[in-house]
């Protein structure tokens, strides 16, 4: 899978996405404030939330409340939102910085917005993962796809992955939660395993909303090869998505600990070279453990395996000295030799 000049893949680091959603709270300086804050922690790629509100929601939004808000969805939302004008410029300025933008759309009008200002690619979170209008309408795009996978099991996301294939969307899809934070025994790390299996096809990642960056780590182990995490520049702030997200400190320690993850599962299982000066001590070598006389034929009783490695026959070797041969007297822990026996 390829973002811009990105490529994501088992042999690349996971691409960490740091995503403001609406933790600016509608103010284009907090953005960038938070975006350049990211920038400065090592981070790639920025995630934005794309809300315009009349085409995303009904009336009767005035009347939902979030569970981690005290307002309804619509207020928290109208709030929150950045302008058409007001995105664009916090694109140009993510951009200008070498990082990816992306966003989320959460309707048709967002969509189009998101397209014609050129996004590289598309985030769908996971409450409009079963939109399928939605859906249909943003492959027309044949841009790549990133989904978060929250409150769905491999079933129900079968029919959305569908569409995805049908129209050869490169994809990604991302484990997740969708709880606000979401507690340790919430946390399906198995399931990066199961998408893996069940939708080959697809580059699997991790979308993490529980505190701190356990589990993030957790899940580069398992083949994560994205990791999503909110972001904020400051845990003083309000909003509702402020007490699972990071900041720039935990920013920096997860960009640098995924990479050493993703450095430590390329490699295969060999003796390092770096190795070959601790293997010389640390082993062991086949040594006399008792005296031995000159043409006794050498039983278990007479030999012993004991550091350091140094020695001509390795400790692995000892039952090969079995049934041979003294070919002299050998005193009791001597390092033994090949050509002391025949």
């Amino acid at each position: 899978m390829k973002i811009l000049n990105r490529i994501i893949s088992k042999n690349t680091p996971p691409l960490v996405i740091a995503e403001l959603g609406i933790n600016h709270g509608g103010c284009l300086q907090t953005a960038k404030g938070m975006v350049l804050a990211a920038a400065q922690a090592g981070c790639e790629c920025i995630k934005h939330q794309t809300h315009f509100v009349e085409d995303e929601m009904t009336e009767e939004a005035k009347s939902v409340y979030p569970p981690n808000a005290e307002i309804s969805i619509w207020d928290v939302i109208k709030k929150c939102a950045l302008t058409a004008k007001e995105e664009i410029e916090l694109k140009s300025y993510t951009e200008s910085l070498g990082m990816i933008y992306l966003s989320t759309p959460f309707s048709r009008a967002a969509a189009d917005f998101l397209n014609e200002i050129g996004v590289p690619a598309f985030k769908i979170g996971s409450g409009e993962v079963d939109n399928l209008p939605l859906l249909k309408h943003i492959v027309k795009f044949g841009k790549p796809i990133i989904m978060s996978t929250g409150m769905h099991s491999i079933t129900s996301l079968e029919k959305s992955v569908e569409i995805l294939e049908m129209n050869n969307i490169d994809y990604a899809l991302l484990e997740c939660t969708s709880a606000y934070p979401a507690a340790p025994n919430t946390i399906r790390l198995s399931a990066i395993n199961q998408l893996k299996e069940h939708f080959p096809r697809a580059m699997v990642g991790f979308s993490d909303h529980s505190v701190g960056p356990t589990m993030s780590i957790a899940a580069t182990a398992l083949g994560a090869r994205i990791i999503e995490r909110h972001f904020t520049d400051s845990r003083y702030r309000p909003g509702p998505d402020v007490v699972c997200s990071m900041d720039p400190a935990e920013l920096r320690f997860l960009v640098d600990r995924t990479l050493e993850v993703h450095q430590a599962l390329q490699a295969e299982k060999v003796k390092f070279e770096i190795e070959e000066s601790v293997y010389k001590f640390a082993r062991s070598s086949v040594v006399a453990d008792r005296d031995i006389k000159k043409g006794t034929k050498i039983t278990n009783d007479d030999i012993w395996a004991r550091r350091p490695g140094n020695g001509n026959i390795a400790g692995y070797e000892y039952e090969k000295l079995i049934g041979k041969t003294a070919l002299f007297d050998i005193a009791k822990n001597t390092q033994l030799k090949w050509d002391y026996f025949s």
